[in-house]
């Protein structure tokens, strides 16, 4: 056949290259469809042709052994009509004595003779007895009337056995050349339309699918019969029609899944455009407030300055020379150290930096910073009691939360300037939330308490309503920062007995 029966028989894959092996199961498991049917066609020649020989043998066999026996008894009867007439002498015993070439007589006893004893028993005097030789050969034989001994004729039938011989030998040729001619028919009119076309189609179609040749990979509806390979044919084509369906939804997908990818990414940047936007607002706001607070903070002692050197100005003028006195110079004293304690909370104010954090414990950095405060204040009426436990313990940075406590302790401080039995009240305690260890400081005091109009922005910078000479407004707002910095928060409340502040500090128990 053509290149494409050489595939069938196995010499190519689909795709062109040498077609992978499967694991044979069987005899005919690693056959290609050609060598199974020419397999199949010789041994059911085969097995028919001995299924014949079987059958016709006993038959063929019962006739010629029949002839046999037909032509001992012939032989016989003119043998002993022979010997009645006197023309025959009986053959001494044991003696064989051939009639012709296929006919031969012997007498003797039954046991000489082969005679089976039934046979013998039952055969009477000068009647023919017929019995079957150890040989398989058909003879005849009677007894005798002088000496009880008997006669036997075996006739042989050579030529009969050779005609059934030849028989044999014309059925099995007749049958292979039958089979023979029924291959043949089915190799060139049946299978090549019917079998080897279709596995063919299918192979092909195959291939344009291995390639990509997307117009060639179903199988032509002229080319797809109307039999079980019909039927194979028709559901690889559907199913190649569904897969190629799904690719294009999958396609379409994609590209809408793309479109939506470019889409967020465009708002995802206008998003982060407007938060950057947003930030650099609100940072200009928060300048624009610093500004505003600076500007005021630094109004007044500014006036002072330019008060007095306009005096010593116009007193130059005037043609008077004199000194400063001591109360003008401790005056610009006091002015030149509150620009420089704004200066200097200005600065701490801008650079808060992320907190070198280790295990502390709480209660040596309460009397660490108030100690600080009774420096730097006029806290002589205060009195200050630190609650807390000496093993709590939070994971901060030791100096920073000492500069919170600072800042909180002096406001505190300041709020109870002029409060009789002023009293600072220091405590700590130990909190789980969302699965975390907390350790929460309550610094609180019974002055005036918070305004109200200043609660919602106390943290803000310059939210302090004691704006004089020894406040910035940056105090809370340094501290605010530092708490966050942490991972904590800084809250602060007024009293529900409307007696004195309370601010609480957040921090972690234990490193995230």
């Amino acid at each position: 056949m053509d290149a494409a029966n050489g595939r069938l028989n196995g010499r190519t894959s689909p795709a062109g290259g040498a077609a992978p092996r499967a694991e044979a199961r069987g005899l005919l498991a690693g056959m290609r469809i050609r060598k199974k049917l020419i397999v199949l066609h010789t041994v059911f020649s085969l097995a028919l042709a001995g299924i014949l020989w079987l059958a016709l043998q006993p038959a063929v066999r019962q006739v010629v052994l029949r002839a046999e026996e037909h032509e001992s008894r012939l032989a016989l009867g003119a043998l002993l009509a022979a010997m009645e007439a006197g023309i025959e002498q009986p053959p001494m015993r044991g003696f064989v004595e051939r009639l012709g070439p296929d006919v031969a007589v012997r007498w003797g006893t039954a046991e000489q003779l082969g005679i089976p004893p039934e046979v013998a028993a039952g055969a009477p005097a000068g009647e023919p007895a017929v019995f079957t030789n150890a040989d398989g050969r058909g003879s005849a034989a009677v007894a005798l009337r002088d000496g009880g001994g008997f006669v036997a004729v075996s006739a042989t039938q050579d030529t009969a056995r050779a005609a059934v011989l030849r028989l044999y030998a014309l059925m099995t040729v007749a049958l292979l050349a039958v089979y023979a001619l029924v291959a043949a028919a089915l190799e060139v009119f049946v299978l090549p339309r019917h079998v080897y076309e279709p596995i063919r189609a299918i192979l092909s179609a195959d291939r344009a699918v291995a390639e990509g040749r997307r117009d060639e990979e179903t199988v032509p509806e002229s080319a797809i019969p109307a039999d079980e390979l019909g039927e194979i044919m028709r559901s690889r084509n559907a199913s190649i029609a569904a897969l190629r369906r799904n690719e294009r939804d999958l396609a379409d997908a994609l590209a809408r899944l793309e479109e939506v990818a470019t889409d967020l990414k465009r708002k995802n940047h206008l998003l982060e455009t407007a938060r950057q936007n947003l930030a650099d607002a609100d940072r200009l706001a928060s300048l624009g407030m610093m500004s505003a607070g600076v500007a005021h903070e630094l109004n007044t002692p500014l006036a002072v300055l330019k008060g007095l050197v306009e005096k010593l100005n116009a007193d130059a003028q005037g043609g008077e020379r004199r000194s400063v006195s001591a109360a003008e110079a401790a005056l610009m004293l006091r002015v030149v150290a509150r620009l420089e304690r704004l200066s200097e909370s200005l600065l701490d104010f801008a650079r808060v930096r992320p907190p070198t954090s280790r295990q502390t414990r709480l209660r040596p950095l309460v009397d660490e910073a108030w100690t600080l405060v009774s420096l730097d204040r006029n806290a002589a009426g205060v009195r200050v009691a630190n609650n807390i436990d000496p093993v709590l313990s939070a994971w901060c940075d030791h100096d920073r939360v000492v500069q919170v406590l600072v800042n909180l302790l002096r406001n505190a401080t300041d709020a109870l300037d002029g409060t009789p039995d002023a009293r600072i009240d220091v405590r700590g305690a130990e909190s789980v939330r969302d699965g975390r260890r907390w350790v929460s400081l309550t610094v609180a005091d019974n002055g005036p308490g918070i305004d109200a109009s200043v609660l919602p922005r106390l943290f803000q910078p310059f939210a302090s309503t004691r704006l004089d000479s020894r406040g910035t407004g940056l105090g809370l707002a340094v501290s605010e920062g530092i708490v966050r910095e942490h991972g904590g928060v800084l809250l602060a409340r007024n009293r529900t007995d409307g007696r004195g502040a309370v601010f609480e500090i957040m921090l972690p128990a234990e490193p995230a």
